[in-house]
């Protein structure tokens, strides 16, 4: 009899990551010192799974926070045609369905636009739709104009045979421990959570394991009134500042992986290190 076969755990045909759009896929909610651009974030930790015993792997991050559909396709699609990948990531429209007045139709017509664009490349795409905000502050206003841009995003998807990233079914995103402490933005939590739903949607095994965070300490009502006033100093009214402003979180700030390189920079990946002979 022949030897078996030892297949690796997570092979996959894809060599070249690009990822585009706003926070979200920047990493924002997901601080880290030791990654570029100080953020993490779902984007990094799937490129990290992706990567693994995988020598010729290279990632890039073209997000910027703050930024608009418009803003995205003119410019990040362009050069993310230009490192040539073989899998793209698209989250966009977030930040248009929040304002007051934004038609999910139309958006959602520019985003195929985009996908039109981007399917040129032979690539793998992969589409997200938007979580279910209903029980979030400040976004849950928004919910049925989400939901009916999701409904245009997994039409999109099917027409350009795109994969579906479905956060609106990931009904663990309504823990409040996915969510940072703007509630604006997912957690490292919320971003490990959505890198495993990427990855099973890309049919890919990997190594992160559903987390089982501890169940929320019941505060009294003057503890959570504290709380939620910090929140709004800290969080809500510079946000709704910049909304009256015309102003961006992301005015001034350039990609953090502009150009695709291997996810580890070279060195090995954490868990990896060879001990001293």
């Amino acid at each position: 009899m022949s030897e078996a076969v030892e297949i690796p755990v997570n092979e996959h045909p894809w060599r070249r990551y690009v990822a585009i759009g706003d926070s979200f896929t920047e990493g924002i909610g997901d601080p880290d010192e030791n990654s570029v651009g100080g953020n993490r974030g779902w984007a990094d930790r799937v490129a990290e799974e992706l990567s693994q015993d995988v020598e010729d792997f290279s990632y890039a991050n073209l997000a910027i926070r703050g930024r608009l559909l418009q803003q995205i396709m003119d410019e990040q699609v362009a050069p993310a045609l230009e490192l040539k990948p073989d899998l793209i990531t698209v989250c966009a429209g977030g930040n248009d369905s929040l304002r007051r007045g934004a038609d999910p139709d139309a958006l959602a017509e520019r985003f195929d636009t985009m996908i039109r664009i981007l399917g040129t490349s032979g690539a793998t795409i992969v589409i997200f739709t938007g979580p279910d905000i209903g029980n979030t502050p400040v976004l849950g206003s928004v919910r049925g104009r989400v939901a009916i841009y999701n409904e245009n995003l997994r039409a999109v998807a099917q027409r350009h045979d795109a994969v579906t990233a479905d956060m609106w079914a990931l009904r663990e995103l309504q823990r409040p421990e996915m969510w940072a402490d703007d509630r604006l933005h997912f957690s490292p939590v919320g971003h490990h959570t959505i890198a495993a739903m990427v990855l099973d949607s890309l049919g890919v095994p990997h190594s992160l394991k559903p987390l089982e965070p501890k169940p929320a300490v019941v505060k009294s009502w003057r503890t959570a009134r504290s709380e939620d006033l910090v929140w709004a100093r800290t969080h809500l009214v510079p946000w709704v500042v910049r909304r009256i402003r015309h102003q961006s979180s992301g005015d001034g700030i350039t990609p953090k992986r502009p150009s695709a390189s291997p996810v580890f920079g070279g060195a090995m990946p954490p868990g990896h290190e060879i001990a001293d002979l």
